[in-house]
């Protein structure tokens, strides 16, 4: 895996396919490798370079101490395109993923040609700041959940209820969760970026084509929320996924990956 140095930090990155760039940025806590089972093979099939990379905090990136700041992840993407030379480029980017391509799209628009924002909000309503509350708490306590534990509360938050209520499903998911917090926390240092903040107002001065996907049952970036961030971006449309929660793009890839590469062979 080829690495870079940006502001300050060593990223690990994979680039492949031939065509126009797209580059993925992953949520908060997981691996690059997410994107390789399904979204990376259909860009690449119709016609897509593909980068993805591992945030600050992920291996094999650098995972320097401290909190972590939305700026912080910016920064990192920034420099990662200078360095490879993709702008203008395509951005595809899910939960805080999406916020980051939000920012680089309001604040170095000749950085981005386009880009699609997947499980997104501009702001946090009276339950998802629970939610950060909740989560604020729980970190500053110190306290570490079993993993049996921790996978259920995942699961019941990144999931739809058809798959909750589908058995082999939710038994292959509650694996993967508990299987996953099994060992050292990976990306703390991003658990305390700050996704509460209104930014309404800076995507509001957004000049390039966006399109917002939201999954019908999400609990974390709700439809309504990634509605008020497709009404507010001037060039911006959106497109609800039923049937799936946070994590859509895992629960049905085929649509979801259908309504990104009809977006941007358009743009």
């Amino acid at each position: 895996m080829p690495y870079l140095q940006t502001n300050g930090i060593r990223l690990a990155y994979q680039r492949s396919g031939r065509g126009k760039t797209v580059l993925l940025i992953m949520g908060s806590g997981a691996s690059s490798h997410q994107w390789d089972m399904y979204q990376t093979p259909a860009l690449k099939e119709a016609g897509y370079e593909t980068v993805t990379f591992d945030n600050r905090g992920i291996p094999p990136s650098d995972a320097p101490p401290g909190k972590y700041t939305l700026a912080d992840m910016v920064a990192d993407t920034k420099g990662l395109i200078e360095a490879l030379d993709l702008a203008p480029c395509r951005l595809l980017g899910t939960s805080l993923g999406a916020m980051v391509a939000q920012e680089l799209a309001s604040s170095d628009p000749h950085l981005v040609h386009a880009a699609v924002l997947m499980a997104t909000r501009a702001r946090s309503d009276a339950f998802r700041r629970a939610q950060s509350d909740r989560d604020r708490v729980l970190r500053e306590s110190g306290l570490r959940l079993p993993p049996k534990f921790r996978a259920v509360d995942s699961v019941l938050r990144m999931l739809s209820p058809r798959t909750l209520n589908d058995d082999d499903a939710v038994a292959s998911w509650l694996e993967i969760f508990e299987l996953s917090g099994s060992g050292a926390p990976i990306g703390a240092g991003q658990e305390w970026i700050d996704t509460d903040q209104d930014r309404r107002a800076e995507l509001a001065k957004i000049a390039v084509p966006c399109r917002v996907i939201a999954f019908q049952d999400d609990v974390v970036t709700p439809p309504h929320l990634g509605a008020e961030v497709a009404d507010v971006i001037p060039d911006c449309d959106l497109v609800e996924i039923p049937g799936c929660g946070h994590l859509g793009h895992l629960e049905r890839p085929d649509t979801v990956n259908q309504a990104i590469v009809e977006f941007f062979d358009k743009v």
